[in-house]
């Protein structure tokens, strides 16, 4: 699963804590740690929250590429 990797690695890039990302999920920091950790697969719709909260493309999160390309609104 290279998305718990890449979302792992985009929430210590910007210094924040998994409690910081469950509270945007709105969820407890302990099931967000599953989505980091592998445990537990990421939905669909959380996976878009968090592209958009990243400003990067779901295709980045899925580990489809290694270019963040930036969401263009």
């Amino acid at each position: 699963m290279k998305y718990a990797k890449r979302i792992r690695d985009l929430r210590e890039d910007r210094d924040l804590t998994q409690k910081d990302v469950a509270a945007v999920l709105k969820t407890t920091y302990q099931y967000y740690s599953t989505y980091e950790s592998g445990k537990r697969e990421l939905p669909f719709s959380r996976a878009i929250i968090l592209a958009e909260f990243y400003n990067v493309s779901l295709n980045y999160l899925a580990g489809l590429t290694d270019i963040p390309e930036k969401l263009h609104k």
